[in-house]
Formats: C-alpha cells, sequence, structure tokens
C-alpha cells in the first residue's frame, strides 16, 4: 500500500534575520492627519485641545492607516515524506523557507477602546489581536532532496512525496510562526507602536505626564487566542510561483 507519511526530521529554526517593522511612512501620514484634526479641534474648544479630544484625533488617524505591520519574521521548515509499495520504499525531505507578517487591524479600534483616566492621567487603549499573514514561502531557496528509487520509475511517487512535502512545510511554517516567543515579539513591537503613536500627541501638546498603556485582549492570562489569515498551501505555492515570474520578467 502507497503510505505517505510526513514528519518533521529536524526542529523548527528562527531565521536570525527576524526584525521588526514599523510602517515609517504610515507613522508621518498617521501625525500629518492628527495634526490636521487638532487644528480644527482646536478652533472649537475654548482652552485647547483636551486629551480626550486629542485621544479622539489619534484613534481616527490610526484608523485610517488601516493595517499595521509591526513584526516580519522568516523561518525555515524542513520536512521529510516517506512511501512504500511493493516492498520498495521511496523517500524525499524539503527545505522551504517563508517569511511571516504579523498584522495589527487598526480598523477595528473603536472609540470604546480607548478611555481617559484623569485621576492617574493614563491613556488606556484596548488592541485587537494580532493576525499572522503569509507564509509568503520562498521557491527560488527550496531545496528538495532524495531518491525515488526503483518505485519512483515504476509509479508517480516522487510527485506525490513532494506534494505531501510541502503542504506540510506550510502547515509547518504557520505553526512556527504561532509559537508563543515571536507571538509575544510580535504583540511587543505592536503595543510599543500604537502607545508612540497616541504618546507624541499628548506630548506634544503639553501633556508630558501623561500615559498611554495599549493591552492585548490575552494579556494578563494563560490562553493564547489570536486570529490567523494564513495562506493554505496551494494560495502559498501560487502566490510564490507569481513572485518568482515576475521577478523573471524583470
Amino acid at each position: 500500500m502507497d503510505e505517505p507519511i510526513s514528519k518533521p526530521v529536524a526542529p523548527p529554526q528562527l531565521d536570525p534575520r527576524m526584525k521588526v517593522g514599523i510602517i515609517i511612512i504610515a507613522v508621518i501620514a498617521a501625525l500629518i492627519l492628527l495634526v490636521l484634526a487638532l487644528t480644527r479641534l482646536s478652533d472649537r474648544v475654548q482652552g485647547g485641545p483636551t486629551p480626550e479630544t486629542i485621544a479622539t484625533a489619534s484613534l481616527e488617524s490610526m484608523r485610517a492607516q488601516n493595517r499595521l505591520v509591526p513584526f516580519v519574521a522568516r523561518y525555515v521548515s524542513v520536512t521529510s515524506s516517506k512511501t512504500s509499495r511493493f516492498g520498495f520504499s521511496s523517500e524525499r525531505t524539503l527545505i522551504l523557507p517563508g517569511d511571516v507578517r504579523y498584522e495589527l487591524d487598526l480598523a477595528k479600534l473603536q472609540p470604546g477602546d480607548v478611555s481617559w483616566d484623569a485621576s492617574t492621567k493614563t491613556l488606556s487603549v484596548q488592541l485587537p489581536e494580532i493576525e499572522i499573514a503569509g507564509p509568503d514561502v520562498d521557491l527560488t531557496k527550496a531545496r528538495e532532496y532524495g531518491s525515488s528509487g526503483l518505485l519512483g520509475t515504476v509509479t508517480d511517487s516522487r510527485t506525490q512525496l513532494d506534494q505531501a512535502n510541502r503542504a506540510a512545510a506550510v502547515a509547518d511554517l504557520r505553526k512556527q510562526a504561532s509559537a508563543g516567543v515571536p507571538m509575544r515579539l510580535a504583540r511587543e513591537a505592536a503595543r510599543q507602536a500604537v502607545q508612540r503613536s497616541f504618546a507624541m500627541p499628548l506630548q506634544a501638546a503639553g501633556f508630558a505626564d501623561a500615559k498611554v498603556v495599549a493591552r492585548f485582549p490575552t494579556d494578563g492570562t494563560t490562553g493564547d487566542e489570536r486570529i490567523t489569515a494564513s495562506l493554505t498551501y496551494n494560495e502559498a505555492i501560487e502566490q510564490a510561483k507569481r513572485r518568482q515570474a515576475e521577478q523573471n520578467g524583470n
């Protein structure tokens, strides 16, 4: 019987090129929108803007950015598949790298998610959960090894093993991206970016002692719930082929 078995042959490793990817252009655009909003509010509010009006303007500016990508990481999956038939066996191994984006959907922020405590001079922001987008697999760096032997000569076992490996590799990349350490790093990067976006206008308006505290729904809990926008195996492979074709066309 033909029984492909997919299994990791090496522990998943986080690529050292993991980096924080704050979108500078989006932040600058948000600050420009914020300045315009504060100018209009200053004309309407006697004595200048209050922390509440500044927070409202900041919120609208951030919502206009739509999505923030505070963190990007590259992972490498190593998978192996084996099949046996007629007393012969065939085994193939795939090494597949892929990039994963950790995104924050700023459009989900609502006025009720932002509150000002005058007694502690603290602005609290309830964030939506981080979303995992990808993986964007890099087919140019993919490597496949193994010998199909006699079994591969008389059957299509090599094709079956390669397909099994690729599906398992994409699933493994998503699993690595969802691990506790990268999720914590992504949340912290997002938290700092949002806190700066709210704190800078407050400080510029003279509220130097104001604090901004951003929290995720799972902060302080043992759970690790998250929303994923991960690609399926077929989508990941097709997306990689399109990128490769565009690069070759250039």
